[in-house]
């Protein structure tokens, strides 16, 4: 059995002043350097989260700029092809004017021609129609 005399008393105190040497020599700065730690890593977490949202906000307006930029493409596109349409239309139009036009010359050169040849053919029928009945008679008309 233990029997307490001084020595419990040396001991607690010996004890006592062992804590307080160790609580301040290496205790404190530890616990220091983990509150410093744990400081640092919590602001770290907060910074990476805080980045994260910008980053989601940052690529939200990227895809919301990329589909403003595909939709006013495909409208310019669109606004290009109705113009080049309107264009050809136009430029059809012009060139069916152009040979109706021409058509209308060429016919109208060819009636001159043909009435100028019927003309020509109808000054001489007399002729060629007396000179037809000599050779079919045989003697001048």
């Amino acid at each position: 059995m233990i029997m307490p005399d001084y020595t419990l008393f040396l001991q607690l105190a010996n004890f006592l002043i062992l804590l307080f040497i160790l609580n301040i020599i290496l205790y404190k700065p530890v616990r220091r350097i983990l509150g410093k730690r744990k400081a640092e890593v919590d602001g770290l977490q907060n910074s990476v989260s805080e980045l994260g949202g910008k980053a989601n906000r940052f690529a939200g307006e990227l895809e919301e700029g990329m589909s403003q930029a595909r939709k006013t493409g495909y409208q310019e596109k669109e606004s290009l092809k109705s113009e080049g349409l309107e264009e050809e239309k136009a430029l059809l139009k012009k060139a069916a004017t152009a040979s109706g036009e021409r058509m209308g010359q060429a016919r109208a050169e060819m009636q001159n021609k043909l009435a100028e040849a019927r003309g020509a053919l109808e000054r001489e029928l007399s002729l060629f129609s007396k000179e037809l009945a000599e050779k079919i008679l045989g003697r001048s008309v």
